[in-house]
């Protein structure tokens, strides 16, 4: 008789979740924790007053200020009429429906993807839900995270669950080990540069193998917060001992014995060794070079190494031919050397310490290239802190970067970072597409913190590994 197939961390996560089997044949499952900020939470609360509703449950909220915040001057009321509006209205929702928020006087402040980990909020076998694409973050931790819109925003608010359907599950195996100055953006933009920007559409993807094994909590971060870029909904990384030691003493994380019966529960819900995945990929970690995008959307990818690829050798020609037209580059030119005028570290995808240090560790004692504006931005205001702590600002501010206060910055311009005209960035965020960062014009080259830091010193992208 054949042995069952075991279950994945999905299946047992949405399993114990679920409230009822709609009549739309879709599940409703309940979140257990969800987070908010300013961008599309104030429609969410005007619909819950236009039924006269209240927030089902407020201690499962938690809210902060991060996209549209200036990272340089925050006085009040900021010059930007449209983002004192809204940051108004999400101080006034939280005040009436008495939800714990971490506005800018508050030193737990910061992008909703780096505080909801920091903070210990985030938790292996949760159900998490965020207005925000790249909710898909804290699956680092074993969670099953949603990025979601204003409407289901409202749902959860009012009703703590939300309806969707199951997702497949493939299992990405990257195996082996990364070379000397490859990063975890790197292993992610390779991922989604071989299975498409779509490739994940109705997956979950858990990510494992030994190089994601091997790396910290913010490098899985990293990984899992592009799954979405990838067209997956959902990304994770199965709880271990790194995970359970990262948790230990964080301010919302459980303490002593309690903290003890949760390992033994959070080690309960990783994916059993003989479980069933729908699809399985094995990517080679020694293969993987320091890696850049080229195109608007971060699947066009190339090594540093590479020249720009042939139109036709894509699925999606007319895409690459569009491509290539925005950014005014030739098929078959090297990446390497291509002249940049804006360095931006920062984004939920590459702003947290490990992040600063590894581009610190490059720019130590050099000086950026002239005419080069260079930005880092923290993830958080504790990141900020300890970042101080260690002098990495003094590092950054005496080669010539701007040191900034936290907020999600350039990485989408919805406040004063922005690109100007036709402006080329280097850049560690998440999304290259067109208009992303401020300037219809502007051009976006995805990459890893250190290849940042290594482009604002030379001018031009360059491989990092000639400076580790």
């Amino acid at each position: 008789m054949a042995q069952a197939s075991g279950r994945t961390l999905y299946d047992k996560v949405w399993e114990s979740h679920t409230v009822d089997i709609l009549p739309t044949g879709q599940t409703q499952i309940f979140i257990g924790l969800h987070l908010i900020h300013e961008i599309t939470t104030a429609p969410a609360f005007d619909m819950l007053r236009e039924k006269g509703m209240d927030v089902a449950y407020p201690e499962r909220t938690f809210a902060t200020v991060d996209h549209i915040v200036p990272t340089d001057m925050r006085t009040r009321p900021f010059l930007d009429s449209q983002a004192e509006e809204l940051i108004q209205a999400l101080e006034k929702n939280v005040s009436e429906f008495e939800i714990e928020f971490f506005g800018l006087d508050s030193d737990k402040q910061g992008i909703v993807h780096v505080i909801g980990p920091q903070l210990g909020l985030t938790q292996p076998g949760m159900t998490l839900a965020c207005g925000d694409s790249h909710t898909s973050t804290h699956g680092a931790f074993g969670t099953l995270a949603f990025g979601i819109g204003t409407s289901q925003v409202r749902d959860v608010l009012a009703t703590q669950t939300l309806a969707m359907d199951k997702l497949k599950v493939r299992r990405i195996n990257v195996n082996g080990t990364l070379p000397q100055g490859v990063y975890a953006k790197d292993v992610i933009l390779n991922i989604i540069r071989r299975l498409g920007v779509a490739g994940g559409k109705g997956f979950a993807y858990e990510y494992g193998g030994s190089v994601v094994e091997s790396m910290s909590m913010e490098e899985r971060m990293t990984i899992c917060n592009m799954s979405i870029e990838g067209g997956a909904l959902v990304g994770y990384v199965n709880p271990d001992q790194t995970t359970f030691e990262f948790l230990k003493g964080r301010e919302f994380v459980p303490k002593g014995a309690d903290f003890e019966r949760a390992v033994v529960y959070w080690k309960s819900i990783g994916s059993d060794p003989n479980a069933h995945y729908d699809d399985v990929v094995d990517i080679e970690g020694a293969r993987i070079e320091p890696t850049v995008t080229w195109g608007i959307n971060p699947g066009q990818a190339v090594g540093v190494s590479e020249k720009l690829p042939l139109p036709e050798e894509f699925s999606d020609p007319e895409g690459a031919k569009k491509a290539y037209e925005h950014m005014g580059w030739k098929p078959g030119s090297p990446i390497m050397g291509t002249p940049i005028n804006v360095a931006f570290i920062g984004s939920c995808t590459n702003s947290r310490l490990s992040d600063l240090r590894a581009a610190a560790k490059i720019a130590k004692g050099k000086k950026v290239h002239p005419g080069i504006r260079a930005l880092v931005v923290p993830g958080s205001a504790q990141v900020k802190v300890l970042a101080e702590k260690e002098g990495l600002h003094k590092i950054f501010t005496e080669a010539g970067f701007e040191w900034r206060a936290a907020g999600c910055s350039m990485c989408l311009a919805m406040n004063p970072d922005k690109l100007q005209g036709r402006e080329i960035c280097a850049s560690s965020s998440n999304r290259n597409f067109i208009g992303r960062q401020g300037s219809p014009g502007g051009r976006t080259l995805l990459m890893s913190p250190a290849m940042v830091a290594a482009a604002a010193l030379s001018g031009k992208v360059v491989d990092v590994r000639q400076y580790v």
